[in-house]
């Protein structure tokens, strides 16, 4: 069972609006209510917002995956990036109504940004990472978000390896060395559909 947060809700709450053409009624300060929390709580943050979706052997696919850095007002943060992420992924094409029983969400409040010196000082499963680097004149960007590295199964080279793929580069061109990276850590919170559509028939009934 997932920990229901106001997050999840008003993003399966945005998306499920939006399959289904209806104007919303309800904002995340809504949720936040219904769930007892003091509508004004965290009501700003760097956000991440990831589908995932069942295959039909029963494996978690990435089905979308936006965020932004920068410090967001989350009433319109979080649905702004739901829908972003679940039909602006250029990686994928975008999530339809009939998908949406096999979906989940995940929502990652970033916070504890730290640049440092060495491109490996930081923990796998604690920090995710930003790496920054320039070639040629060009500036290439990518990042990976704390769960990433565990769930694939890289050591933190694999990881950076990754990224710089990510960033559209290839890693044989570039001294670990001249990668920027910066450290933050993550607030995740996940949920299934299904549980999406218990807690709004309990809060309907």
């Amino acid at each position: 069972m997932s920990t229901l947060t106001p997050y999840t809700l008003f993003a399966f709450y945005a998306l499920e609006s939006r399959l289904h053409n209806v104007e919303r009624t309800l904002k995340l300060s809504d949720f936040k209510k219904k769930l007892g929390l003091e509508p004004n709580v965290l009501e700003r943050s760097p956000i991440f917002v990831t589908w995932n979706i069942l295959d039909r052997h029963g494996t978690t696919q990435l089905r979308g995956c936006i965020g932004n850095f920068n410090c967001l007002q989350l009433e319109r943060g979080v649905a702004d990036y739901a829908l972003l992420a679940a039909f602006d992924d250029s990686r994928f094409a975008p999530i339809t109504e009939a998908e949406l029983p096999r979906l989940s969400v995940g929502v990652t409040l970033l916070q504890n940004f730290e640049e440092v010196d060495d491109p490996l000082d930081w923990e796998l499963g604690k920090h995710g990472i930003r790496i920054k680097f320039s070639k040629n004149g060009e500036e290439y960007g990518a990042t990976f978000l704390p769960d990433v590295a565990p769930e694939q199964g890289w050591d933190k080279k694999q990881t950076i390896q990754h990224l710089v793929a990510k960033a559209g580069y290839r890693w044989s061109k570039i001294n670990i060395e001249d990668i920027q990276v910066t450290r933050y850590e993550g607030v995740k919170s996940k949920l299934t559909y299904e549980e999406y559509k218990d807690f709004m028939k309990s809060i309907e009934a």
